[in-house]
């Protein structure tokens, strides 16, 4: 279930997808991740490194040499789908100042409220599986760069890499509240809970859906 398929993206593209999908990796990682020489990986780093776009350092082992690694730096993040602007934080702002917090957390839940309208047929007659599968469709198309994994019978994870509005949910963290109780409503009878959240420092927006057990 790959974010971009790789025979979408170039080489040089595709090493900073998975340096921001799985985090630091070596040149050993990401020559079995890339299936290319070790020579052609070290091109790429080289060329990745001078544009500033990764950084290295090292990590000491327990056994062997230490080995380097390899993350995105904060310039990198322009690669990555970003659908705002500052001056979507100005105009929140403004409202803020003139009419108080309530009617920026009214703005967010009247955004949440026209997506649940906007959605909520599609996931009509869809069992818990074909619902995080959907869900996950839609937050792609929204640039949220999502994987979403079965891990048992009664538990799935919907994983978002990027935040197109992560600097708006830092200041406003209602934003996110409104984004987990959007997904408790288009996933129905689910047990929704957010395990790691970017706006709050985590590498990633991690929702964990499980089935709701039946009351007896």
């Amino acid at each position: 279930m790959a974010v971009i398929e790789q025979e979408q993206l170039s080489t040089r593209e595709y090493i900073m997808q998975l340096l921001k999908t799985k985090g630091a990796l070596s040149t050993k990682d990401l020559t079995d991740e890339l299936g290319i020489t070790v020579m052609a990986v070290r091109r790429h780093i080289q060329s990745l490194e001078k544009d500033n776009l990764i950084t290295s350092k090292t990590i000491r082992q327990s056994m062997g040499r230490p080995t380097a690694v390899y993350t995105l730096t904060e310039q990198a993040e322009g690669f990555f789908p970003r659908k705002y602007h500052t001056l979507t934080l100005e105009l929140l702002g403004e409202l803020e100042d003139h009419f108080g917090e309530d009617a920026v957390e009214k703005l967010f839940e009247g955004r949440k409220n026209k997506m649940f309208k906007k959605y909520d047929a599609s996931m009509q007659g869809k069992d818990i599986s074909d619902r995080v599968a959907l869900l996950a469709d839609i937050q792609n198309e929204n640039g949220y760069m999502v994987e979403w994994e079965q891990v048992n019978e009664e538990e799935y994870l919907i994983k978002e890499h990027n935040c197109p509005i992560e600097q708006v949910a830092v200041k406003y963290q209602h934003a996110c509240q409104c984004e987990l109780q959007l997904f408790k409503s288009l996933l129905g009878d689910a047990e929704v809970s957010r395990t790691d959240c970017l706006a709050k420092g985590g590498q990633r927006c991690t929702y964990s859906i499980k089935k709701r057990k039946e009351q007896k």
